[in-house]
């Protein structure tokens, strides 16, 4: 399986990637590969690989958009959502799947997110979540967790963190959920139900970056942060069943929101008939 997704949903001479070693974003990019080819071989869903678009902003997680082998585009820091919404609104047919990071999609591009949420727009977002500005040095984001430390906050964090998966529903999104890094299956299952609903769907998967984030905070190496993922975070199928009190500083990985909300470029096509008939109808008059 790994030999064939790589030949055919990845662009071989851009390989090898960028990434540190350790590093959990290729294997939320293999994720979101298997997510689609699954889709792709689903005879109720037939995804359409022609019409499926990678969009990524600035970042670690960014670089994505450029080793798999879609239509994509790679944009500018924190305005990932915004050229996705341009291209969704171009063309409503196609499968627009954005690539971020933690720091590009809530800190500069926070407003975005939370509009594209708002309006339900028919997106698929993923967030490759490590806590950290990576690719730029080591700067804390906004979610790097209160208290870690950052090479923007030596003596620790003092703000809060978001939950993005909460943030985006909170906002509005159809669909918003959580996954890792760890939870391989359990991820890739999520993001392909975020894909199929129509709306605005948020996949918040927990990543790990041991060289900046791990060292910085005594975190181990990329196999003790899995580990950490392991113990601290739970498929869903488990947390429910768990206690009150063996919850405690557990995550749930799993879906969070699932509502039917209208999507907003049908929404937005309803509207233009509207003004279209009411045009021709007052032409004849």
């Amino acid at each position: 399986m790994p030999s064939e997704l790589i030949h055919q949903f990845m662009r071989i001479d851009h390989l090898p990637h960028i990434w540190c070693a350790g590093c959990g974003n290729g294997i939320i990019m293999r994720d979101v590969a298997v997510a689609i080819k699954e889709l792709m071989e689903d005879p109720e869903v037939r995804l359409n690989r022609e019409k499926v678009v990678i969009v990524s902003g600035i970042g670690c997680s960014s670089r994505a958009a450029g080793y798999m082998d879609f239509n994509s585009i790679h944009t500018t820091h924190g305005r990932a959502i915004a050229f996705a919404t341009g291209i969704k609104f171009a063309n409503p047919e196609l499968e627009v799947i954005v690539l971020t990071g933690d720091g590009d999609c809530s800190a500069i591009g926070g407003n975005h997110l939370i509009h594209a949420a708002r309006r339900n727009l028919g997106l698929t977002v993923v967030t490759f979540n490590n806590d950290i500005y990576g690719m730029t040095g080591g700067q804390y984001s906004p979610t790097t967790p209160t208290g870690d430390k950052a090479t923007t906050a030596p003596y620790g964090n003092v703000d809060r963190p978001f939950d993005i998966a909460k943030l985006a529903a909170g906002a509005g999104a159809s669909y918003t959920a959580r996954g890792s890094a760890y939870h391989v299956r359990e991820t890739i299952d999520l993001i392909r139900q975020g894909i199929k609903p129509e709306g605005f769907s948020l996949i918040d998967v927990y990543s790990v970056c041991p060289t900046y984030y791990g060292r910085k905070n005594k975190k181990g190496d990329a196999v003790e942060m899995l580990q950490w993922q392991k113990e601290h975070m739970a498929p869903a199928v488990r947390y429910y069943s768990m206690s009150e009190e063996e919850r405690k500083g557990k995550l749930l990985v799993g879906a969070l929101t699932h509502n039917n909300y209208p999507e907003y470029t049908e929404e937005y096509e309803k509207m233009v008939q509207r003004c279209q008939a009411d045009m021709k109808a007052k032409a004849h008059k």
